[in-house]
């Protein structure tokens, strides 16, 4: 997952960060992978936010601002809007994390690459069957473990119904602290 935490619609960078992030957003979807940005605005202007950059992965509104008080990130350089200073964190499976960039100034924020080669290095550190060309995943096939394997062969509603959701597909599930 990468979570976005955002100063607002308000924010010029913010809007074109969110903007370069609908075409990852695309992939992420096919990758199984999940976006999510939290700001500080109200429910209306985080709609705002949301369509005017053509996202459409989950946007959450905070505007009692705990997430930005639980985190101690208040942007105090911006007391008119009192945004959190925006960060954008990739998460492993179980809210683990795995990278935390500061985009206090814009380029300190990732780049679009940036974040497709974070979700490769979690995807490939996690996925038991990531690379199928190795003797021991051909032969666990062969005898059929397949518990080793993404369920190709089901439904998601039969894959959650059976008790393989994705937590049993990763070879990882703590919890982050971080989030707790």
């Amino acid at each position: 997952m990468i979570l976005v935490l955002s100063r607002g619609g308000f924010c010029p960078r913010d809007l074109r960060q969110a903007e370069g992030l609908v075409q990852l957003y695309r992939e992420m979807e096919v990758g199984y992978s999940r976006l999510v940005t939290i700001s500080t605005d109200n429910m209306l202007a985080t709609n705002d936010y949301r369509s005017g950059a053509g996202a459409h992965w989950t946007f959450l509104s905070d505007p009692a601002r705990k997430v930005q008080k639980d985190l101690d990130i208040a942007e105090y350089t911006d007391p008119e809007h009192d945004p959190m200073i925006p960060y954008v964190i990739v998460l492993e499976p179980g809210l683990i994390v795995f990278k935390i960039y500061n985009g206090y100034w814009f380029f300190g924020r990732p780049t679009i690459e940036e974040l497709r080669q974070d979700l490769r290095a979690v995807l490939k550190k996690c996925r038991l069957d990531w690379d199928i060309s190795t003797p021991e995943l051909k032969s666990a096939w062969e005898q059929g473990k397949r518990d080793r394997f993404y369920p190709y062969d089901k439904t998601f509603a039969q894959v959650f119904r059976d008790g393989r959701g994705f937590d049993n597909l990763f070879a990882t599930n703590v919890p982050c602290p971080f989030f707790l």
